[in-house]
């Protein structure tokens, strides 16, 4: 019956855009979405417009017209998909007909090594950027550890390396955000602008 079908059996019959198919998964994955979603916005700070299920529904949207490998490819598609809606509705907030201020996020207790307890969510997507240019993989373990909600090993198996590589690399993406987020916030309280080229 179709009502039993695993969420990866959804995902590999999606593959052929079988009728109905992407409906029944994302109802099938709807509270764990949720749970993901709850994840996200608990950094945020109060005040923001969003809940666990527009989160949900704006990913689902997002989300419809790409195909996944596997359950720990579409949880990782759906994590960052509510990251960027996170970040650009920061953008918004932050925009010269929002006030202009930026918004702090309380971080969870494992990023707190890598920053501040309060953390601009615009700084912390442009440093991963630039982390993905500088470190593809270390970012890679971020994206799918921190905001995919992966475990190490489970990052290891995606990125097709030892989990011994995957933990390094995400202990030394932490210290590379630290470093990055430190200054950026000196940067940001001093109002002077950085050449990140030296």
């Amino acid at each position: 019956m179709s009502s039993q079908r695993s969420i990866t059996q959804l995902i590999d019959i999606d593959r052929v855009r079988a009728p109905g198919v992407r409906e029944e998964l994302f109802a099938r994955a709807y509270e764990e979405l949720r749970a993901v979603a709850r994840r996200h916005l608990s950094r945020e700070s109060p005040g923001h417009s969003l809940t666990p299920t527009a989160l949900v529904h704006e990913s689902f949207l997002r989300l419809r017209n790409e195909t996944w490998k596997n359950r720990a490819h579409f949880f990782f598609a759906a994590s960052r998909a509510m990251r960027q809606i996170l970040v650009e509705a920061a953008r918004r907030r932050r925009s010269p007909r929002s006030g202009g201020d930026r918004k702090r996020v309380p971080l969870e207790d494992e990023l707190k090594a890598v920053s501040p307890p309060d953390l601009d969510l615009l700084a912390l997507d442009e440093a991963l950027h630039r982390l993905h240019v500088e470190f593809p993989r270390k970012a890679r373990v971020v994206d799918l550890h921190f905001f995919g909600g992966m475990t190490i090993l489970e990052t290891a198996q995606i990125l097709r390396c030892a989990p011994r590589t995957a933990d390094t690399d995400w202990r030394d993406a932490k210290e590379w955000l630290k470093g990055e987020l430190t200054r950026t916030a000196v940067v940001t309280r001093c109002g002077t602008s950085v050449d990140r080229n030296k």
